[in-house]
């Protein structure tokens, strides 16, 4: 599913979501992350120490809310499928790569010292997680909501 321009640019203006992923038992397991839009859906960093690794490696299931930034002007719930590149999975290159790349999409801007972040996220053990998306809803989609943005913002 490919985002509409609007959809990307509201996910890169609108940095800061809460991950849904699902325990053993069926509950949710929620976490505050920072989001990027991705061309191939939504990214996001996380490590192989936290239970919402745990979760999405036993179930990619996933849902991915990403809100306006005074939490109340629109949302987007992105629901897919988890798609993690971490060091039980690949090779030391493409890992590396694929770290750089979600850190550059998540933070907006390039490390100055690739070799010393290299370092860094392997000692934390970070994970590319990019959520492709199947399903998407949320008050963004409102043409009321849309509609009153673009008179905002003018």
């Amino acid at each position: 599913m490919d985002f509409d321009p609007k959809i990307t640019q509201f996910i890169y203006d609108n940095p800061q979501g809460v991950l849904t992923t699902y325990r053993r038992n069926g509950r949710a397991q929620m976490s505050i992350v920072t989001v990027r839009p991705h061309l191939e859906g939504v990214a996001v960093s996380i490590t192989e120490s936290r239970i919402k690794f745990k979760n999405l490696r036993r179930d990619p299931t996933c849902s991915i809310l990403i809100s306006a930034t005074d939490w109340w002007s629109g949302f987007i719930v992105v629901d897919g499928t988890a798609d993690m590149t971490w060091s039980g999975n690949s090779e030391p290159e493409s890992l590396r790569m694929a770290r750089r790349e979600i850190y550059s999409a998540t933070t907006r801007r390039r490390a100055t010292d690739w070799d010393e972040y290299d370092r860094l996220v392997d000692e934390d053990k970070r994970v590319a997680l990019i959520i492709r998306p199947e399903h998407m809803y949320g008050t963004f989609f409102d043409s009321n909501w849309m509609a009153s943005q673009a008179r905002t913002r003018k």
